[in-house]
C-alpha cells in the first residue's frame, strides 16, 4: 500500500509539471492577436536619438570643461608672468645704491635683499607646480 500510494504521489507530480509549463507559455504570450506590437519598434527611434542628444551633451559639456580648464591655466600662467616681471623690476630697484648709503649699508641692503628675492622667487616657483599638478588631474 505504502508503495501504491508513492507511485500515485510521483506521477500525479510527474502530470503537473508540464500543465505548469504550459500554463506559464500561455501566460507569457500575448493575448491580442489583432493589435501587433508597433509601439515597441516605434520606441527604438526615439531611444536612439535620446542616446543621440545624451552623446552630443555629454562631449559638449566635455569640451566646455577643457575650455575652461585650458583659459583657467593661461589665465594662472599671465598672473605668475606678472608676478614676476613686478619681482624682477623691484629686485632690480632694490639693489641700486641710494645716495644717503655708505657703501658697508649698501652691501648688507643687498644680501637682505637677495635672500628676500630669492623667497619670492621660490613662492612663484611652488605657484607654477600647483599649476602643473592641477592641471595634470583634470
Amino acid at each position: 500500500m505504502n508503495s501504491l500510494v508513492k507511485k500515485v504521489i510521483i506521477y500525479s507530480m510527474v502530470g503537473i509539471m508540464p500543465i505548469g509549463f504550459g500554463a506559464s507559455v500561455i501566460e507569457a504570450s500575448p493575448r491580442d492577436k489583432d493589435q501587433p506590437n508597433k509601439q515597441r519598434y516605434e520606441d527604438r527611434g526615439h531611444d536612439r536619438n535620446r542616446e543621440k542628444e545624451q552623446r552630443e551633451q555629454r562631449e559638449q559639456r566635455e569640451q566646455r570643461e577643457q575650455r575652461e580648464r585650458r583659459e583657467q591655466q593661461e589665465r594662472r600662467q599671465r598672473e605668475r608672468d606678472e608676478r614676476m616681471r613686478k619681482e624682477n623690476e623691484r629686485h632690480e630697484r632694490e639693489m641700486r645704491r641710494r645716495h644717503h648709503e655708505s657703501e658697508r649699508e649698501w652691501h648688507k641692503r643687498q644680501e637682505r635683499e637677495r635672500e628676500r628675492h630669492n623667497r619670492e622667487l621660490r613662492d612663484i616657483a611652488a605657484i607654477l607646480i600647483g599649476i602643473v599638478i592641477g592641471s595634470s588631474n583634470n
